[in-house]
């Protein structure tokens, strides 16, 4: 059975605006009656966002010389000889949130990354190039200090680091003896976008535990052994990668928590600096924020749903007939969810902040560290002191860049940003009144995307008195320095793609469900006989890889989406260039038998007959005109009879050798099996 997008949507708004608490009982679902319901404030338990602060706490500018890691050798600047210790260990943080009645202050226990102190999100890594001047290469020692507690509740029945069973490791360990009370959380950090060995580029089963005393399967294949020590490739050009958890099973929840930061390489071009060849915006008017959504107890804890009466329970499981096993579930939990929607809007660890600005051009790095959410941002023009964004005017911006580079520059007011993807945007606040404000604007629904975005979302599609249609403002109220302000787009060379390729390989994104009946996104792969029956195959994490290709390939991927949803679909090692998307038909036959880590089965769709490939094309709210490490995959009319699809065609470079990984970037999907084995050799 496949939970399709109008059944999901038509009680999300229910489940999420009500944020209960596991004691609390179910909100109502009817459409009317969900309205009335929030007229008042939110259920007693956890943070109303419509009480909280906007705009007042200033955002942390990632790109801030003080909050630049140091390296152990450099002092300032791009590290030219990398080389760092650094620790993921938990401390407390001020979000910005407060306590409505008295206005005081709340803080709120999060995991960080950092040498002497941590934080959330972990400092930034910026470097030079091999072609700059700098290393080879960055040396990190990623040491785990984190806790025996997690800060989240953790599904163990889901196939994770400690349920393991055997792993098909060397010597034949079974995860299950091990424990994050006996043996603290795992982790295993990931450089996405780095083209990294693959022993150091953060595969899930590389994890380790608390010290180190216990160590995933996968170390056993290497030569060597185990090490946290970690290389990081820069013979690469420049670009705005980050770095984040990627541990089997709860990245969700390690990222959530608070693992994950920024990593710039900088090159000759691009150099980070007021004297750079392309007359780019340079520090302080290059600026750099990781965009996420949150929940939070009243006391600002952070909140994840996972219990029945929480947010989205009902829509993923009750809702949906699943009845969890008692005795694996106590009390019907925890579980984890198919996707979540925060109802606070975050930014570099704040709560709805701002910045004031200068009226000049500024470089802004955007990323969109959301667990499901697609972020449809504008900048729009209001007055000074407003906080509600309707009724901003847009402000154009351009486009310079995305994951992995500078591309092709294109001038917008509409930006699609996926999960996982980052944007390198250059707005110009002359264009606004001085003293007025800007806010920075989420069209996007908070429900899962298919291609529609603000006036176009049904109103299910939205949280009842939402606050994440907006996210962080400008206020432009510094006087203009005499510090140049020449940026020209006309002078950024675009994008020249990647080389002929070898071959084409065809892979799919479904949905089904598993033992228990959850819905269980799945990849797989695609018959090169498309018009035969049962042509697309889906597969779980664990199954050996169909994904091989040879190292020194170039190969096409075409990616067939069979579901309701988009996929924010990311390959590890590569950067590719999105070439072009098709629209299909196809029939579903009957369904198809998915084998768990368990050894118990699920089921997903049977597909048969594809067929009727047309060109499509997206809007200009779409930045694909760069080096980019994440696609969307988007999907074809959820109500199309036939069914439809869409298939977007990828193109990359395969240089390294060894096992990696390709999955959806959607936290809660990659965590519950829809990631696959990358196998380079």
């Amino acid at each position: 059975m496949e939970l399709s997008r109008r059944d999901f949507l038509r009680i999300a708004g229910a489940g999420a605006g009500a944020v209960a608490l596991s004691s609390v009982p179910v909100l109502p679902t009817a459409a009317p009656s969900r309205y009335a319901a929030f007229a008042a404030p939110l259920t007693a338990g956890l943070s109303d966002p419509a009480l909280q602060p906007k705009f007042v706490e200033l955002a942390p500018n990632a790109l801030d010389p003080s909050f630049l890691f140091k390296d152990l050798n450099e002092r300032g600047g791009p590290a030219t000889r990398p080389d760092f210790r650094l620790r993921a260990r938990q401390t407390v943080q001020q979000t910005g949130l407060i306590e409505p009645k008295n206005g005081r202050r709340l803080t709120t226990p999060v995991w960080g990354y950092g040498d002497s102190t941590v934080s959330w999100p972990g400092q930034t890594f910026q470097v030079a190039s091999a072609s700059a001047g700098g290393a080879d290469e960055t040396t990190v020692r990623w040491d785990n200090e984190l806790p025996n507690r997690h800060l989240l509740p953790v599904d163990e029945n889901l196939h994770w680091a400690y349920s393991l069973h055997g792993a098909g490791s060397a010597n034949g360990v079974d995860y299950r003896q091990y424990s994050i009370r006996k043996n603290g959380v795992p982790m295993i950090t990931h450089l996405h976008g780095g083209n990294t060995d693959f022993q150091y580029d953060g595969n899930p089963e590389f994890f380790y535990g608390r010290q180190s005393l216990v160590t995933g399967p996968q170390w056993d294949f290497v030569d060597g052994g185990f090490t946290n020590t970690f290389r990081y490739n820069n013979d690469v050009p420049a670009g705005n990668l980050w770095y984040h958890d990627h541990t089997l099973g709860i990245t969700r929840l390690n990222v959530y928590a608070g693992l994950a930061g920024f990593y710039f390489v900088r090159d000759e071009i691009d150099t980070g600096t007021a004297d750079n060849p392309l007359d780019l915006p340079a520090f302080p008017y290059e600026l750099a924020y990781a965009i996420q959504d949150r929940m939070f107890t009243d006391r600002g804890a952070l909140f994840y749903p996972a219990f029945p009466g929480d947010p989205f329970y009902d829509d993923f499981i009750t809702g949906q007939g699943v009845v969890l096993p008692p005795d694996l579930f106590p009390g019907g939990g925890p579980t984890a969810l198919a996707e979540f929607f925060g109802d606070h809007m975050v930014v570099n660890g704040k709560i709805w902040p701002k910045a004031d600005v200068e009226p000049r051009n500024y470089r802004m790095h955007l990323l969109n560290g959301c667990d499901s959410r697609f972020l449809v941002t504008q900048f729009v023009a209001v007055n000074a002191g407003a906080t509600d964004p309707s009724s901003g005017t847009p402000v154009p911006f351009w486009v310079i860049g995305s994951d992995q580079g500078l591309g092709t520059p294109a001038q917008t007011d509409t930006l699609v940003i996926e999960p996982g993807g980052r944007y390198d945007v250059v707005v110009d606040f002359s264009q606004v009144p001085a003293g007025s404000r800007v806010i920075l604007k989420n069209l996007g629904g908070d429900a899962p995307f298919g291609g529609a975005f603000g006036g176009d979302l049904d109103p299910d599609d939205l949280f009842p008195d939402r606050q994440t249609d907006r996210i962080m403002a400008f206020d432009v109220v510094v006087p203009l320095s005499d510090v140049p302000d020449i940026f020209d787009p006309d002078s950024l060379s675009g994008y020249g793609g990647v080389g002929p390729e070898n071959t084409t390989r065809r892979v799919a994104l479904f949905e089904g469900t598993d033992e228990f009946g959850r819905l269980q996104p799945l990849l797989g792969t695609v018959a090169n006989d498309i018009t035969g029956t049962n042509v697309a195959t889906a597969y779980t994490w664990f199954q050996p890889p169909t994904e091989t290709p040879t190292a020194g390939d170039t190969e096409i991927w075409e990616v067939y989406n069979f579901t309701a949803d988009a996929h924010p679909i990311h390959l590890h090692l590569v950067n590719f260039e999105i070439l072009d998307r098709q629209a299909f038909e196809y029939d579903i036959t009957g369904t198809q038998t998915t084998t768990q880590h368990n050894g118990t089965t699920g089921e997903a769709a049977e597909i048969s007959n594809i067929r009727n490939l047309t060109p499509a094309s997206v809007g200009s709210e779409y930045f694909e005109n760069a080096p980019k490490d994440m696609v969307t995959a988007l999907p074809g009319d959820p109500d199309g009879a036939p069914p439809t699809g869409q298939m977007v065609r990828i193109k990359a470079d395969f240089s390294k050798s060894g096992r990696y990984v390709w999955h959806c970037h959607i936290l809660s999907h990659e965590d519950h099996e829809m990631m696959r084995v990358l196998q380079v050799g």
